[in-house]
Formats: structure tokens, C-alpha cells, sequence
């Protein structure tokens, strides 16, 4: 069962940079039309779409990374104290 925890929280974390580094690839031109590029967007394209019709643009800045960073910690966080309760 602890193999089963450390594993989500490694993954939560491992998703969570990806997220984190999709958005600083904005920073770079042509960043996302490197084959990284591509991989990463690949990955994170299932949580972010449906964030991105949310309106959390704000003064030009695009939240909707950040949302989902916070989500994934969220949910991660909560499958876990489900786990611990099955234990």
C-alpha cells in the first residue's frame, strides 16, 4: 500500500512539472513546435482543454496552467486520504 502512495505522490509531482514547464515554453519562440514541444503538449492537452474555456484570463495572462497544477495536487492529495481509509 506505501508502494501504491509514493507512486501518486511521484506522479502528481512528475504531471505537475510538466504543467509547469508548458508554461514557461511559452516564454521561448517556436518552443512548442519542438518534438519536446509536442510530447509535452500531447500530455497536457487532456486537463487543459477543458480549463481553457473556463474564463480565467486575466489582464492577458492564461491561469488555466496554474489551475490545473493546483487541481492535480488537489486530487492527488485526496486519492491518497482515500487510500489511507481503505487501509
Amino acid at each position: 500500500m506505501l508502494f501504491l502512495i509514493r507512486f501518486i505522490q511521484n506522479a502528481v509531482d512528475i504531471y505537475s512539472l510538466i504543467l509547469v514547464i508548458f508554461a514557461l515554453m511559452s516564454w521561448f519562440p517556436n518552443a512548442y513546435k519542438s518534438s519536446l514541444g509536442r510530447l509535452i503538449i500531447s500530455l497536457v492537452k487532456p486537463i487543459l482543454t477543458p480549463l481553457q474555456r473556463l474564463p480565467l484570463q486575466f489582464a492577458g495572462l492564461d491561469l488555466s496552467v496554474w489551475i490545473a497544477v493546483l487541481l492535480v495536487r488537489f486530487l492527488g492529495e485526496q486519492l491518497i486520504r482515500i487510500l489511507f481509509f481503505f487501509l
